[in-house]
């Protein structure tokens, strides 16, 4: 069943972010960013972000909701104090490649990018500098990055479908320091999806697993103890473009390109529900999910 629905946005959907206290829904798209109260009927946007000049690729909120961080094809990293719809500070490598990704560090203090040079970058907040480039693969795409909550593991996902794996600077799990811009230690890749593309590739909450997604028409679950794949999930007719999380790390929701969402038991493999009423492809799913 359909709760609400909000439309048009006049530009597809890239990426959704729930707001930590699960009042607001973010929406980006090409090239702003859209703010949308959950619990209302009223579905006209509280607040428009404005300053990208080509499609935003990801989103995220800092922990307390104090401000939120954005990556663009424009080739720009933006920090936004979400009082005033212009952003606060912007990033950008030499380079201005489209930065298709973007994860915020749980020291809050830095982001890991992504870009379509094939570079990982690590920014530092308060400087306002790049403190550490990784290039696994050279001028291949990164789609997707993400920082475990630990900050143990750094993971990139490339576009042909390659997972590069690395120990962060202080993975004990202390996470109130910076200092990330010390070795990364490559830990493992792999191909995650043997035919097209690789997607997303997100750490789960307990960081316990790691999810990719594909134009394999699949998403797998991977196990971060020994990266070897513990589930496959193959029910959807196209693209897979997204995936996110419950709380408790017990279940996921995916986005596909077959106009459905669906929810999956990661403890049995198995669709638990299917959400369907789109007239076109799903690309970005969020789950408020207070658990």
């Amino acid at each position: 069943m359909i709760f609400s629905s909000i439309s048009p946005l006049l530009a597809p959907v890239n990426c959704l972010e729930i707001t930590p206290d699960k009042k607001f829904l973010a929406a980006a798209g090409n090239p702003h960013v859209r703010l949308f109260e959950i619990n209302s009927s009223n579905h006209n946007p509280l607040l428009a972000c404005e300053g990208h000049t080509s499609s935003v690729t990801g989103l995220g909120f800092q922990r307390e909701g104090r401000w939120m961080y954005t990556s663009s094809e424009d080739g720009t990293l933006k920090i936004w104090d979400l009082r005033s719809p212009g952003f606060q500070r912007s990033f950008a490598a030499p380079t201005n490649s489209p930065v298709n990704s973007v994860a915020l560090h749980p020291n809050q203090a830095e982001l890991v990018s992504g870009d379509n040079n094939g570079t990982v970058r690590v920014w530092d907040l308060g400087t306002s500098q790049c403190i550490k480039e990784l290039v696994p693969d050279p001028d291949v795409p990164i789609r997707s990055v993400s920082v475990g909550e630990d900050g143990r593991h750094l993971v990139a996902a490339s576009q042909n479908a390659e997972v590069f794996v690395w120990n962060a600077p202080g993975r004990n799990g202390q996470t109130n320091g910076t200092g990330s811009g010390g070795d990364y230690e490559p830990v493992v890749n792999f191909f995650a999806h043997e035919q097209g593309y690789c997607i997303k590739a997100k750490l789960s909450p307990d960081c316990k697993t790691l999810v990719t997604t594909g134009s394999d028409k699949t998403a797998r679950l991977w196990d971060t103890s020994s990266w070897g794949m513990v589930r496959l999930m193959s029910s959807h007719q196209q693209w897979v473009w997204d995936a996110v999380y419950s709380a408790d790390s017990s279940y996921l929701v995916t986005a596909s390109s077959d106009h459905s969402a669906r929810l999956w038991s990661l403890r049995t493999g198995e669709v638990v529900r299917q959400y369907n009423g789109h007239q076109n492809a799903v690309t970005a799913v969020a789950l408020n999910d207070c658990t």
